[in-house]
């Protein structure tokens, strides 16, 4: 507690002592179904055990709408005190959170139980699908429960506004939904001939869903280390181009969400740029940070970049379109581009996004030979070149999604107070934007 901020703290001891009053009833009142109360408090903190050694795994939310349908409202806020006691907390200081998650969920069960009871729900024997309406009720009273409280302890412990703390409200309405249905189908059993146990079926495709759920994460997880480590690579042998590679993630995502692109080909052409220059790793270190112009056989080594990329990212197969982007990303429209003078369609998709925005975000970062464009320059550079070097399609989705987004350029070499201060002279007429002051930058 001594390392949250006062307003957090206070947050939590209202809640604890909120939730406190909210099951004082259920220890102190006659007539409380205590086996019932028992079973299920045991089968909740069994889901919550099971999520601390297979994170996601946890089917508690079911259990605790469960208890809401079939115990009075006290006794149901009480059920996932336990639970939530020995669940799996991520962060410092585990006990306070602990304490506050509990606190958290007696509250919401509490209010999803007095919900369903005003509309005839529980606590008598739940008849579907006379209770539908009841347990449909108590899961969504449950939801923004919890999500008012999650966000008003976020506010306070990490100041952010309620507005950016409350934006996951809408997002967890139907998994609360699912839980609510999967709560009524335990409710109904429980209390049908066929008992309690029947009722603990209902938690195994629940279970297997949330397996399967936290699976898919922790494969998504792995993949962003993947790219991470082999960004992180780059950044330490071309420490030049230092955060260039994050730069052109963000734009290529820019160009594809204006391009009508979603989910995982999104995913995939940020990827694709973040990973554009991968393939520097094979190139020669004294190469990359030559003070000077290269020569023409110094040139001929760097240009064959791409094909390191790909060739190094060959086997990783979630990345997808994203391969053939990291191999042609230096293609130009009009065939002059390396490593195979590709031109017009013969250019895939992703590697004609990837170029935009690589020249982009070498036009708009500082260099130590010279101060960074304007935004507006750049954009001016890349209308230009559009049709010759650029795909114009894709040159004009990126000034939309900039004219929506905005953009910051970041320096990148040793100049960290460095402004934009104007254009910067053209190398040779027709020169790439990219290749504006010195090879290094012709090359990407």
């Amino acid at each position: 507690m001594r390392a949250l901020p006062p307003a957090a703290r206070v947050c939590i001891v209202c809640a604890v002592l909120a939730a406190a009053g909210c099951v004082w009833p259920a220890v102190t009142a006659p007539g409380t179904p205590w086996l019932t109360f028992g079973l299920l408090a045991v089968v909740c903190a069994g889901c919550e055990l099971a999520g601390r050694r297979s994170p996601g795994a946890g089917s508690f939310f079911a259990v605790l709408l469960a208890a809401a349908l079939l115990l009075p409202p006290a006794a149901a806020a009480l059920v996932a005190v336990p639970g939530a006691l020995v669940g799996r907390v991520e962060h410092r200081p585990y006990a306070t959170r602990r304490v506050w998650h509990a606190a958290q969920l007696a509250l919401a069960v509490r209010a999803a139980a007095e919900v369903a009871v005003r509309l005839g729900g529980p606590h008598r024997t739940p008849d579907f699908p006379y209770a539908l309406l009841p347990a449909l009720a108590a899961a969504l009273v449950f939801c923004l429960v919890v999500t008012v409280l999650e966000g008003l302890v976020l506010a306070a412990a990490e100041r952010v506004r309620l507005r950016v703390a409350w934006r996951g409200l809408a997002r967890s309405v139907a998994p609360h939904i699912v839980h609510g249905l999967a709560g009524l189908m335990m409710a109904v059993l429980w209390s049908s001939p066929f008992g309690p146990l029947a009722a603990l079926f209902v938690l195994l495709p629940m279970y297997i869903s949330s397996w399967v759920f936290a699976q898919y994460h922790r494969e998504r997880a792995a993949h962003r280390a993947t790219i991470r480590a082999l960004v992180q690579a780059v950044d330490i042998k071309d420490q030049y181009t230092r955060g260039h590679s994050e730069r052109v993630g963000q734009a290529s995502a820019m160009i594809a969400g204006e391009l009508g692109m979603d989910g995982d080909r999104l995913e995939a052409l940020r990827f694709a740029g973040i990973l554009h220059d991968v393939g520097k790793l094979g190139v020669p270190t004294r190469l990359l940070r030559k003070d000077g112009p290269l020569t023409p056989d110094e040139r001929r080594v760097i240009e064959l970049h791409p094909e390191y990329g790909h060739e190094m990212v060959r086997g990783i197969g979630f990345l997808g379109e994203a391969r053939a982007a990291i191999l042609h990303h230096h293609e130009r429209l009009d065939g002059s581009g390396y490593p195979y003078g590709l031109s017009g369609q013969q250019i895939p998709e992703f590697a004609r996004v990837v170029a935009i925005a690589d020249a982009f975000d070498a036009m708009t970062s500082t260099r130590s030979y010279r101060r960074a464009r304007p935004v507006d320059a750049a954009l001016t550079e890349l209308q230009r070149c559009a049709g010759t070097q650029f795909d114009p399609r894709m040159v004009q989705a990126f000034v939309r999604a900039l004219a929506q987004h905005g953009w910051r350029p970041a320096v990148t070499a040793d100049e960290p107070d460095a402004r934009p201060l104007g254009p910067v002279p053209q190398a040779r007429a027709g020169a790439s934007p990219a290749a504006s002051a010195a090879d290094r930058e012709r090359l990407g």
